[in-house]
């Protein structure tokens, strides 16, 4: 059963989905952000802020720190998804895809080979832009995902 909701909160884009889910669900949500990502935001009482030190894996670290095996974790991160799935911990990209040991492998072969491109000077393309309907079906997924785990 799902207790908690853990984003990584830098730099995704379904923080307020997120929030709406879990209070209509009532899970506990846990935002870990750098400090240079502060805010003075004031969020409902079941959501934590973890601020962590500036450095470029300080948020994952603190996130497999906190995570248990009934956690749902959000994150873009293809290198700390493979560290969660080690611990049981069900991890969903922002587009709403689950990270599993089946996949995890194959997305960071295809990471590992962006970065050797770009750094051979071989311009890659990003990500399209994240619209209202992705967030949209985030939100859907994730509560069809928390309902089947109730």
């Amino acid at each position: 059963m799902i207790q908690r909701i853990i984003v990584d909160a830098d730099a995704s884009p379904v923080i307020d989905e997120v929030i709406d889910v879990a209070q209509q669900k009532m899970i506990e949500v846990l935002l870990v952000k750098n400090f240079n990502h502060f805010s003075h935001y004031v969020y409902p009482d079941f959501v934590k802020i973890y601020y962590v030190d500036e450095g470029a894996d300080s948020a994952d670290y603190k996130i497999v720190q906190l995570s248990v095996p009934d956690d749902i974790v959000i994150t873009q991160d293809y290198g700390l998804a493979s560290l969660l799935l080690n611990k049981n911990v069900t991890v969903m990209h922002h587009n709403g895809y689950l990270y599993t040991p089946d996949n995890i492998n194959q997305l960071l072969m295809i990471r590992h080979q962006s970065s050797q491109m770009r750094q051979a000077g071989i311009r890659t393309k990003g990500p399209g832009k994240f619209t209202a309907e992705n967030k949209k079906t985030f939100k859907n997924i994730l509560q069809s995902m928390i309902e089947s785990q109730r």
